[in-house]
């Protein structure tokens, strides 16, 4: 009997390293020369997939709202001579996507990779949320790739190669509460993506779907919260923090590079994640039950004060200027995170 255990124990240890092996495999497609897209570049994941892009000879197109973010992710990306083009647009707007991709078309050429990764996060409880809070989600993480989507493809079915990533979310998979609008989203999203997928598979385009699940990125304090602010973004800046749960940026995007190289279908990117959307395969409604516990031990809403929107900066508390948030604060650092708002004490 105890054979038998152990020969099951090293079968197991085996397979788990086979798994990541084959999970970490690169794939034959190369970046060395490639025009890349990356929507949301300037800074968090956007910005670490630019840099390991460019470290790979890309000729790398970042683009986001905040021309100050732009141009200081730009001089970084550039400062060894690489290839690299910011322009800062409005991605909600159909119409400044479609300019965007025809100068980023004019200064390096047909796009071969778009990143789809511009994102936004809005949380709270269900009774502070308004339609605006949905709208805006679905412009960002819907309606902007759809344009995108629509700009890049003609070339790339005309050359019958190309590559989309559309970086979605275990939310596109899983509802979690006090994130509906984003979950919402998302949905949609990872259903655009699969759509896309199967039917572009005949003119040699491959569109990965990924869905990380918590990821240190440094992005948290971006965030809007509304309900009890401090609360609310207390426990996200935490679980935004801590390494059993979350993955670095630089593992994310490693990753992703490989699901695209290989051309994979989806990446789940966290063994939490991965856990959480397989128990949710196999029973939803159980799955959704349970969260609903999750969520009475979340923060309850706050009144009329609970509908003002306030960026996590802006809810700051001694919790997430402890030692708890360490990992996040030194991601935002790395990640041009931080921009004009008041950093953390030294």
């Amino acid at each position: 009997m105890k054979h038998t255990r152990t020969s099951w124990l090293a079968a197991a240890g085996l397979a788990a390293v086979a798994a990541a092996l084959w999970s970490s495999r690169r794939g034959s497609y190369r970046l060395s020369g490639r025009v890349v897209l990356i929507t949301g570049g300037s800074r968090g994941l956007g910005l670490v997939l630019a840099r390991q892009a460019v470290a790979e000879g890309a000729r790398v197109a970042i683009c986001a709202r905040d021309a100050d973010e732009l141009e200081r992710a730009r001089q970084e990306l550039a400062a060894d001579g690489a290839e690299v083009l910011a322009l800062a647009r409005d991605l909600t707007s159909e119409t400044e996507v479609r300019t965007l991709v025809a100068e980023v078309k004019q200064a390096f050429g047909p796009v071969d990779v778009l990143i789809n990764n511009a994102g936004i996060i809005t949380g709270g409880p269900l009774e502070h949320m308004e339609e605006r809070d949905y709208q805006e989600s679905m412009n960002t993480h819907f309606w902007a790739p759809l344009h995108a989507m629509h700009a890049v493809l003609p070339d790339m079915m005309s050359r019958r190669e190309g590559r989309i990533v559309n970086v979605a979310s275990l939310g596109g998979k899983v509802a979690v509460p006090h994130m509906a609008p984003y979950c919402a989203s998302k949905f949609a999203l990872v259903g655009l993506s699969e759509g896309f997928r199967s039917e572009m598979l005949r003119y040699g385009v491959h569109v990965t779907t990924v869905c990380p699940g918590l990821m240190r990125t440094g992005s948290a304090r971006q965030a809007v919260v509304k309900g009890q602010h401090e609360k609310e973004f207390g426990w996200f800046m935490i679980a935004d923090s801590l390494p059993g749960l979350t993955v670095s940026a630089e593992y994310a995007a490693r990753s992703i590079w490989n699901a695209c190289r290989r051309g994979d279908a989806e990446l789940i990117l966290g063994l939490p994640a991965k856990l959480l959307s397989l128990a949710h395969g196999l029973a939803p409604g159980t799955t959704i039950n349970a969260l609903s516990w999750i969520n009475r031990a979340l923060p309850d809403h706050a009144g009329d004060l609970g509908n003002v929107r306030q960026r996590g900066y802006q809810s700051e508390s001694d919790v997430t200027r402890s030692w708890l948030t360490a990992l996040t604060r030194k991601a935002e650092k790395q990640n041009n995170e931080l921009g004009n708002h008041p950093a953390y004490p030294a």
